[in-house]
């Protein structure tokens, strides 16, 4: 028989999985939806809502903390879900104000979503189960990548410009799969008869947090999450609508964002699955899954360069006009989304690890200043991304992806000294 905490990291994946098959779908494909609308009242920008979003998201992390203190993680899922779902339901029938409107809102949410997120886990998990609760957890989620890009995929190939009534059945379906990924966090189970008390450190969320920082090699784990930040921003906005404005695809543009959604999507679970359920609690595999992560998102970003148009992410109309080095492939081009699907969760997973291992006690704030640095460098990047040939965003991503490996390493080597000192 399952144990409640088992029961509650699966069900949290499944409503993680529920929430974002609609919110990472939406965000794979809304700039190319913008731009196929044709309404004179409508002025929005895919990217800047995205940016909008993790822009909010960033400084929301400041209340984050006091939030999911006050009215606990289950509630604050459950709000936040609703938030998310307000989201998606302004495609069916779009307008500037409402676009840019629930664009603040989900900003909000998310912040309140991804925090509690990390609470929960948290504390349904210890030391012996934390890598395998992260691994699965992450499997679920990212699950999400698959069924709504497939559905894209079906109802846009062959397609140049996406219809009124294709858009609108999209997202109407889109909605209701939040709106049952909302309602499952009512059935989380509570672990305690009590609610837990925040340490004063955690109650006074990101205004304690440098003294937490000062004591925790807080710049290298910094650098890490900005990487992580420019690399989420590529492959969740960017990178699709790079693939759908590619001329040399044709008619087959459109329907292989979802595609690529898709091939995000397995190398999320494939990551998830070899190093987070199947990696013990070992430091030096940390270190190992961190650097493949590294390597794969290089190559990844080298085949991107040679293949994609440099113009891909600037096009305000439809195709590109730019001329890669290579001639575009439908296979390599599938290749680098996996491959950046694979690089992301060998990041993330071990990310999430050593955040559960150090921060225990403190996984509230600890989870806060993860998501509050994570958004603010992906919010500049969704910003930048519509003005910055490709050409100079992998360049940018590449630097910090060293950067931000190397500081993995600083990080972990200065908690073996912490618990040699310990010991």
């Amino acid at each position: 028989m399952v144990d409640r905490r088992t029961f509650n990291v699966v069900l949290l994946g499944v409503g993680f999985l529920f929430i974002f098959t609609a919110f990472t779908t939406c965000g794979n494909v809304e700039q190319t939806v913008v731009k196929s609308l044709r309404n004179d009242s409508f002025s929005g920008s895919g990217f800047f809502s995205l940016g909008i979003i993790y822009g909010v998201f960033s400084f929301s992390n400041l209340l984050a903390p006091t939030v999911v203190t006050i009215i606990g993680p289950k509630i604050t899922m459950f709000l936040s879900g609703i938030l998310y779902s307000g989201y998606i339901g302004v495609f069916i029938s779009p307008s500037t104000w409402s676009f840019y409107l629930t664009s603040i809102l989900i900003g909000i949410g998310a912040a309140m979503l991804w925090t509690a997120q990390g609470h929960f886990l948290v504390e349904n998990s210890d030391a012996s189960t934390i890598n395998r609760n992260t691994g699965m957890f992450w499997a679920l989620l990212q699950c999400s990548m698959l069924f709504g890009n497939l559905y894209i995929y079906f109802d846009w190939r062959g397609r140049t410009e996406i219809p009124d009534s294709s858009r609108k059945s999209i997202f109407l379906c889109l909605l209701v799969t939040s709106i049952l990924g909302t309602l499952s966090f009512l059935v989380l189970r509570n672990i305690r008869h009590e609610e837990e008390m925040l340490s004063e450190e955690e109650g006074q969320a990101l205004l304690s947090s440098p003294t937490m920082y000062k004591q925790r090699a807080n710049t290298a784990v910094q650098d890490t999450k900005s990487e992580l930040s420019l690399e989420l921003s590529f492959y969740s906005g960017v990178y699709g609508t790079c693939i759908g404005a590619t001329t040399q695809f044709g008619e087959a543009a459109k329907g292989l964002i979802g595609i690529s959604g898709i091939m995000v999507g397995i190398g999320e679970i494939v990551g998830g699955g070899l190093f987070g359920l199947l990696c013990k609690n070992s430091r030096f595999r940390r270190t190992s899954v961190v650097f493949l992560g590294m390597v794969v998102h290089f190559i990844a970003f080298y085949l991107i360069f040679l293949s994609i148009p440099n113009d891909a992410s600037m096009v305000f109309e439809t195709t590109s006009k730019s001329i890669p080095y290579l001639t575009p492939s439908v296979s390599i081009a599938m290749l680098c989304s996996f491959l950046l699907g694979l690089g992301d969760s060998c990041f993330n997973t071990q990310l999430y690890s050593i955040l559960g291992h150090v921060y225990a006690e403190q996984s509230t704030a600890a989870f806060a200043i993860f998501k509050f640095i994570q958004s603010v460098f992906a919010a500049v990047a969704f910003f930048y991304s519509a003005y910055l040939l490709l050409m100079w965003q992998l360049l940018m991503m590449v630097i910090l992806g060293f950067t931000g490996t190397l500081s993995f390493f600083v990080v972990e080597r200065l908690q073996n000294i912490s618990v040699e000192l310990e010991e």
